[in-house]
């Protein structure tokens, strides 16, 4: 802090003895020392008071970035989200009208068979197994 040289310290010690005394000196110099620690400590102190505080607005500068940081991430997995909920929907509804039987085609009048209905394929009969005559094989034969 100052740029005191030795030479300058000893010319100051050589007053201090003239103007003080030889008894007085002892006493003088161990006060002098004394608030002279009291001073560096008090100058520590501060410089840690302020360090803290500005510790602590780094941090709480850092802490708005994070949050801030959390809330873009946590809105983009939200639209995510929503984008993947909208394509489930889609899919589940056209899995439901795939599934879903399409009601019948209308029946025409002039189709041939018994009271207006169209006629079914016959299934055919499997070997060794009695299947009940049809409408169509009964109006048939």
């Amino acid at each position: 802090m100052f740029d005191i040289g030795f030479s300058e310290l000893l010319v100051i010690g050589v007053v201090a003895l003239l103007v003080i005394g030889p008894e007085r000196l002892p006493k003088v110099a161990r006060t002098a020392g004394i608030l002279f620690g009291r001073f560096q400590r008090y100058v520590a102190n501060v410089k840690s008071d302020i360090q803290r505080e500005m510790d602590a607005s780094e941090l709480a500068k850092l802490k708005t970035e994070v949050q801030d940081a959390a809330r873009t991430f946590e809105q983009s997995v939200n639209e995510q989200a929503r984008d993947v909920e909208g394509g489930a929907r889609e899919l589940e509804q056209s899995l439901t009208a795939a599934v879903d039987p399409t009601p019948p085609p209308a029946v025409d009048a002039a189709t041939p068979g018994a009271e207006g209905a169209p006629l079914a394929p016959e299934a055919p009969a499997t070997s060794g197994e009695y299947s009940p005559p049809t409408t169509q094989q009964k109006l048939i034969g």
